[in-house]
């Protein structure tokens, strides 16, 4: 039936209830987009034509009631063989399930149940409709407290023929009124009957009559009487118990006369000046003759009080005379004396009576004395630890009610009370109070997950109900690989509370990494020693040499990190050294004689040239106040031609170059020079024109003092040997 689609419309879901005559199930309305409950009528009935008319009549008429405490049906239908019932679908638990978990139940609770029960009987009787099954298993409370009566009407559909069937009468008999009992017709007042012993079960936790059989139950529903409320639980007021026994009388004309009366009674049951009302007493002319009864057996001298005197005056006389006394003498005085104390014995019996009803009431007044406790209010102690909440009772002239209740509780810590009975009651000095005490939230033990991924930790713990954001995560360098757990907070083996618990990790990071240092153009001892100091291996066995153009000795290769790739601490690194110029290299000398810009004045000298090796190499600065020669040696493959830029006071003034063949061929390495800036002017002696036979002047110019050309620079030779400074 799960999943079948009923009427085109109603979607079962699941089963959530069952009885004699149907089975209930969770739906869908899919037209309505609703939940909904529906009931289908068990198979054995289907065939059941008259049951079926009445079933489908009862249900229709059930379906105008309209009331917040009656289950609304909202359909009647059938497929096929299938007959159902859709009606409102109410989540939350049936009062039977309520009564099983925590009987007997506070009083106001019960009376407020009790209270709406009434309410929805006084509705369905004054549309004409009476129950028939009130039973805990049909009245359902809503998760806001709201009941619901279901099942109104399907009573009515039960035939004889059921009486046998398991679930049915068997799980209602014990809530028969004595008329429905015998088989005759039953009215409103059974409903109230049945509402009466719903009553005496929830505050007492029992019920009223018990037997082997459905047979021995319902004779004791007409034969004896039940143990009163008060009895098993004192604490019921008189007012309340007043209520059960009235509507729980075997004659119907000693009950309410209506839902609307009881009703008017258990709404003001619980009002201060009620609670200690007298207790209900029943009119004795009236009395329920099905009661089964112990009859008094009848001796001499009652049944002599009992008899009239006349009649029993001429009926024991001739027993009384015997043959002995039959031929005595009569005589005046002999009959006159007995006449005149007749009255005696009247007297006696009566007095007699009078005092020992004088006694008990004497008696019943000392022993209720006795009973007249002084009255306290229950301490409140929920969220109390446990030694506390007793002493506060205790101290209010209460007891513990042991065994004291030991549950795990969500959000409660161990030894705090999260329930107790009676609160805000006003009770008798003495009374037991029932503690329930929570032994804290269920607790896990922490694994060991040191040396474990934390991924699949942070997992584990979650799917225990750790929230992740209680989870930190402390990350430190270590030799373990990354992601794997050094230490853990709690500690293996520690309790703890997956709902509060805090969890912290110190994680690994792997082996602490750092740039790679650049080795490039460093002399080997100089690399070695700083590969040393960084805590990185390097073997001088596999320094690999080969020839390059860098200097012999000079790092031209590292292995495997480039510069400031990332490293860590312990690894390899393998170098490249130069192991001199290569065959084919040359080598070449440029000697270049260079001047100041002015003679006598400083000038800074900067030289910067490109060869095998690199371009624009620096081969330095300096400063000269007269003319020196510069040496750059430089080297040169076959394929490179070697430069020198001169630059003077920041100024490039010249270029000189050999390719590789002029260096082959031998070509000579004659100085370069780079002469200062044109000389100042200066005045010169006056001149002699003489004429030349062509018509042209002569001018004589004198040399300077100095000794420089015209220009300003040195001779070209001049300190042409003079080597830089």
């Amino acid at each position: 039936m799960i999943g079948h689609e009923l009427g085109g419309r109603y979607e079962i879901i699941t089963r959530i209830g069952g009885g004699g005559m149907a089975l209930v199930y969770k739906a869908h309305d899919i037209l309505l987009n609703r939940k909904v409950a529906v009931k289908i009528l068990r198979q054995q009935f289907v065939h059941d034509e008259e049951f079926i008319r009445r079933f489908r009549r009862e249900a229709q008429s059930a379906a105008a009631l309209s009331h917040p405490n009656v289950v609304s049906i909202y359909d009647v239908g059938q497929e096929d063989e299938t007959h159902y019932i859709v009606m409102e679908y109410v989540e939350g638990q049936n009062l039977n399930e309520i009564i099983q978990e925590r009987a007997p139940l506070q009083v106001d609770e019960a009376i407020r149940f009790a209270s709406q029960i009434c309410d929805a009987l006084e509705h369905a009787h004054h549309n004409q409709i009476i129950h028939r099954d009130i039973k805990p298993h049909n009245i359902l409370i809503g998760k806001n407290g709201r009941v619901k009566v279901t099942d109104f009407g399907i009573a009515r559909a039960v035939t004889s023929s059921t009486i046998t069937q398991t679930g049915s009468v068997v799980g209602s008999v014990h809530y028969f009124s004595p008329e429905h009992a015998k088989g005759i017709n039953t009215g409103e007042k059974s409903d109230l009957y049945s509402l009466g012993i719903v009553i005496y079960q929830m505050l007492t936790g029992k019920l009223p009559f018990l037997g082997e059989s459905p047979i021995s139950v319902a004779l004791k529903h007409l034969q004896e009487t039940f143990e009163e409320p008060r009895i098993i639980n004192p604490y019921i007021p008189q007012s309340v118990e007043n209520i059960i026994l009235r509507a729980m009388r075997k004659n119907p004309n000693e009950r309410y006369a209506s839902a609307d009366e009881m009703l008017r009674d258990l709404e003001t049951c619980l009002k201060p000046e009620r609670l200690k009302e007298p207790k209900a007493t029943f009119n004795s002319d009236s009395p329920d003759f099905d009661e089964t009864r112990v009859m008094p057996a009848i001796r001499g001298s009652i049944a002599d009080t009992l008899a009239p005197p006349a009649a029993n005056n001429r009926a024991e006389k001739p027993a009384a005379v015997d043959s002995d006394t039959a031929s005595n003498r009569w005589d005046s005085s002999g009959l006159d004396e007995p006449r005149k104390r007749k009255w005696v014995k009247p007297v006696v019996t009566v007095a007699a009576t009078l005092l020992v009803i004088a006694l008990v009431y004497w008696g019943a007044q000392t022993v209720l004395g006795w009973f007249d406790i002084e009255e306290v209010d229950v301490p409140y102690v929920v969220n109390q630890n446990e030694a506390n909440a007793r002493d506060m009772l205790e101290k209010a002239g209460l007891k513990v009610e042991e065994p004291t209740v030991y549950t795990d509780k969500e959000g409660f810590a161990k030894d705090i009370v999260y329930e107790q009975s009676k609160p805000n009651q006003r009770v008798k000095v003495g009374s037991f109070i029932k503690l329930y005490v929570s032994t804290g939230p269920k607790m896990e033990e922490a694994a060991d997950y040191v040396g474990h991924s934390y991924d699949d930790t942070v997992a584990s713990l979650v799917a225990l109900g750790v929230d992740e954001e209680r989870i930190d995560k402390d990350e430190e360098f270590s030799d373990e690989a990354p992601g794997t757990i050094l230490k853990q907070t709690p500690e293996a083996g520690e309790q703890f509370d997956p709902k509060t618990a805090k969890f912290s990790f110190t994680v690994s990071q792997g082996k602490e990494t750092f740039p790679m240092p650049k080795l490039l153009d460093m002399k080997e001892n100089d690399a070695v020693a700083l590969l040393k100091s960084k805590g990185l291996e390097i073997n001088q066995t596999d320094i690999v040499r080969e020839p390059s153009y860098k200097e012999e000795g000079t790092v031209i290769g590292q292995y495997p990190y480039e510069p400031d790739a990332k490293v860590t601490k312990g690894a390899e690194v393998t170098l490249t050294v130069s192991s001199g110029l290569p065959k084919d290299a040359l080598e070449y000398t440029f000697n270049i004689v260079i001047s100041p810009a002015e003679a006598g004045k400083t000038s800074e000298i900067r030289i910067v040239f490109s060869d095998a090796r690199g371009e624009n190499i620096e081969w330095g600065k300096r400063k000269i106040k007269d003319t020196q020669t510069f040496s750059v040696k430089v080297v040169l493959d076959p394929n490179t031609e070697a430069k020198v830029n001169i630059f003077r006071d920041g100024k490039f003034v010249d270029m000189f170059s050999k390719t590789y063949e002029d260096v082959k061929s031998g070509a000579d390495s004659t100085p370069e020079t780079v002469p200062g800036t044109d000389a100042p002017i200066i005045d010169l002696p006056a001149q002699t024109e003489e004429s030349n036979p062509d018509g042209s002047t002569n001018t004589d110019t004198t040399t300077n003092p100095n000794g420089t050309e015209p220009n300003g620079t040195e001779p070209p030779n001049q300190d042409a040997n003079k080597q830089p400074g």
